[in-house]
């Protein structure tokens, strides 16, 4: 019986970067010894750097970390590239698949707004396929994405999920069969950022089968890790490799990468995985709150650590919480959102401040 030969993701790679070798750094040679004499650095550390060794340039890609980080998603070390949080590897993916003003970037707004940055920037076409909206929440047209993503030559279409900031999961048999028909057309991008938070499985379990799924991932969220920066794309290995010689050589300084490590501990991902039920205790309990407020006009389930909530006057309301002193994200430029904001999940603490901050401003049931 033969193996099904699916299409590499480098042929969707532009043409003029498919051999590229990107910049040679000193670190990525690999090369070992005792005295090191090959980078131009300081021989000595500055005195303010009591731990770190910062007069040394970091790996580009240090290895325990990609172990790490592959241990921790269900994939293979080769399959990882770590960055600076999803942002980068966003960037990158724009910029190595997209020819400006040839190939598309398709997404389905409201959604996080770096893809269209992004394309933006790369002088990418955006193909955007709205979400549909029903009693239930929110949900993408993966029909219409298909369709709108081959009819316009979209290189890259991104999925949130789940999705910030409407709060939805994306079934993985729906991501797969979507992928499936994009094959040979288009790399699926399936944005993680929240999925601790989720009940979904992951993404990453279809890249082996259909190496035109990518997965981004970070340590921001759950991991509380968003002033550190560290964040990954797993993808197909020979896609990784590519985008290696695309990124700038250093990424992550050393003590970031530090920090990432220990938290990966065993006994640090336990305490993790234990914040990550407390915040979705405290999402179920602010949900169920808001749900009875006098002007609020409905909110949106999440399975991330954020609610959307639309109000009859949101723009009061946001400068009533920010008088005071509570500060959410307003949301009414985005798409379909005129009314609406999202609310981040805080500490029990926290929460009871938003929620004494709307009664305050007579946001409250009466």
């Amino acid at each position: 019986m033969s193996t099904e030969i699916r299409p590499s993701p480098l042929e969707l790679v532009r043409e003029d970067l498919q051999s590229f070798a990107g910049y040679s750094s000193a670190r990525r040679s690999g090369v070992a010894g005792a005295v090191w004499l090959n980078a131009n650095e300081s021989p000595s550390a500055n005195a303010a750097d009591g731990r770190y060794g910062a007069h040394r340039y970091p790996d580009p890609q240090p290895p325990q970390l990609r172990k790490a980080l592959a241990e921790l998603y269900g994939a293979r070390q080769e399959q990882v590239l770590v960055g600076r949080g999803s942002d980068e590897a966003i960037d990158l993916l724009v910029r190595a698949l997209c020819r400006p003003g040839i190939d598309a970037v398709a997404c389905a707004p409201p959604v996080f707004g770096m893809y269209a940055v992004c394309a933006r920037l790369q002088g990418a076409p955006l193909v955007e396929v709205p979400l549909l909206e029903d009693g239930n929440g929110f949900t993408t047209d993966m029909a219409a994405m298909a369709e709108a993503a081959l009819g316009q030559r979209a290189k890259l279409v991104f999925l949130c999920s789940p999705a910030n900031p409407t709060g939805q999961s994306l079934d993985v048999d729906a991501i797969a069969a979507l992928a499936r028909r994009l094959e040979g057309h288009a790399i699926v991008v399936v944005d993680e950022a929240y999925g601790e938070y989720a009940s979904v499985s992951s993404a990453v379990g279809l890249i082996d089968s259909l190496p035109n799924v990518a997965v981004l991932r970070t340590l921001s969220k759950a991991h509380a890790l968003a002033g550190a920066r560290v964040g990954c794309l797993v993808a197909d290995e020979r896609l990784i490799e590519l985008l290696r010689n695309c990124q700038a050589p250093y990424p992550l300084p050393s003590p970031c990468v530090d920090l990432a490590l220990a938290a990966l501990a065993p006994k640090m991902l336990a305490r993790t995985r234990e914040r990550v039920a407390e915040t979705i205790a405290e999402r179920e309990r602010l949900y169920n709150a808001l749900q009875g407020l006098d002007r609020v006009r409905r909110v949106y389930p999440s399975q991330g650590n954020f609610l959307l909530v639309r109000f009859e006057d949101a723009q009061g309301v946001y400068r009533g919480l920010l008088e005071h002193g509570v500060v959410v994200r307003d949301m009414r430029s985005a798409p379909g959102l005129d009314d609406a904001l999202r609310i981040s999940i805080g500490s029990t603490r926290d929460n009871a401040a938003l929620l004494a901050a709307l009664e305050a401003t007579g946001e409250v049931s009466k």
